[in-house]
């Protein structure tokens, strides 16, 4: 299956929103665009396999696989992507600015029972990310 993420560049945060099926499910906020950094960069556009990940500090939440010279980018919680992300994508109900949102743990939810179901029956999950200009 494969999900699409439409991302809007801004100076400080990248904003986006998450679609299953053609339809929105979660915003998204990511850091800005910095030539694919490590943990200051988001990631660059492309697809990649999505799959579950579990840690102590996170719990249950997704792992992006495949970025091409990056290593553990993290679908996980996060209101607020300058202070908490290091190149990782967190899902939240609404932008409050630039890669700013709220209610970031309710959206992990929403998106963990969409996908979870997916992934549970052995199916792959492909996370496409778009230029929503483009």
């Amino acid at each position: 299956m494969e999900i699409l993420l439409y991302r809007s560049y801004h100076q400080n945060g990248v904003n986006g929103a998450l679609y299953i099926g053609g339809k929105e499910v979660v915003k998204t906020i990511e850091l800005p665009w910095r030539n694919n950094a490590a943990r200051i960069s988001c990631i660059p556009e492309g697809s990649y396999e999505l799959r579950k990940r579990y840690s102590l500090k996170f719990k249950h939440h997704f792992e992006v696989m495949g970025v091409h010279g990056r290593s553990l980018i993290l679908l996980h919680p996060a209101n607020d992507a300058e202070r908490e992300l290091k190149g990782c994508i967190a899902p939240v109900l609404q932008h409050r600015g630039e890669g700013k949102g709220s209610s970031s743990r309710i959206a992990l939810e929403r998106l963990k029972s969409h996908l979870n179901p997916i992934l549970d029956r052995g199916e792959q999950i492909i996370v496409t990310i778009k230029n929503s200009k483009k």
